[in-house]
């Protein structure tokens, strides 16, 4: 199974999350797919994720960007593999500057980020990685976002897939589609 794990104020309904999952119902795998719809609560949502694990034998997690971050907690606990695209590398700090009112980009939902998601994201930092053969990075150069280069020096060791240019979005996601199906060692049927 493949468990996509959306980014800040992201949806199951975003691009990466519709083209992961068209691929897989290209080539006959589409209900190995899920992407639940996460709480914006950091603690909430990874009630919800590790709720979720224990009901499949052989899951492969793709984050991007916070997804990244709760990625590779589960990684770190649970031994699974995980597709990290550009992923938050410290959210506990990089999304301070957004505290206040939140509006989801898909669902329209609204809320106030609090010290409080801060915290919990806190709880969730894995500081020394132990698991780096579990892990594939795709991270690109351009993020307006993030830097790369925070990823590139977490992730050293792990298999990595860095891109010149795009962006945070990774708007040439589907370029990079039948490598993170490999990975995730899924096959036509």
């Amino acid at each position: 199974m493949l468990l996509y794990i959306h980014g800040f104020n992201s949806s199951p309904a975003s691009f990466k999350a519709n083209a992961l999952k068209d691929a897989l119902t290209r080539i006959g795998r589409g209900d190995e797919f899920l992407c639940p719809a996460l709480p914006h609560r950091p603690a909430e949502a990874m009630a919800l994720l590790e709720a979720i694990l224990p009901q499949h034998n052989s899951v492969t997690i793709v984050g991007s960007s916070l997804g990244g971050f709760y990625g590779t907690y589960l990684t770190e606990k649970y031994g699974v593999h995980c597709v990290l695209l550009n992923p938050a590398i410290y959210p506990q700090h990089g999304l301070r500057g957004y505290l206040g009112a939140q509006t989801n980009l898909y669902s329209g939902e609204q809320y106030v980020l609090t010290e409080q998601h801060l915290d919990e994201m806190r709880a969730l930092f894995v500081p020394k990685l132990q698991s780096l053969d579990r892990y594939l990075l795709i991270t690109a150069t351009g993020d307006e976002i993030l830097d790369y280069r925070e990823g590139v020096e977490r992730y050293a060791g792990a298999e990595q897939i860095i891109i010149q240019g795009s962006d945070h979005g990774l708007s040439d996601f589907a370029d990079y589609l039948d490598k993170i199906l490999l990975y995730a060692r899924v096959s036509p049927l």
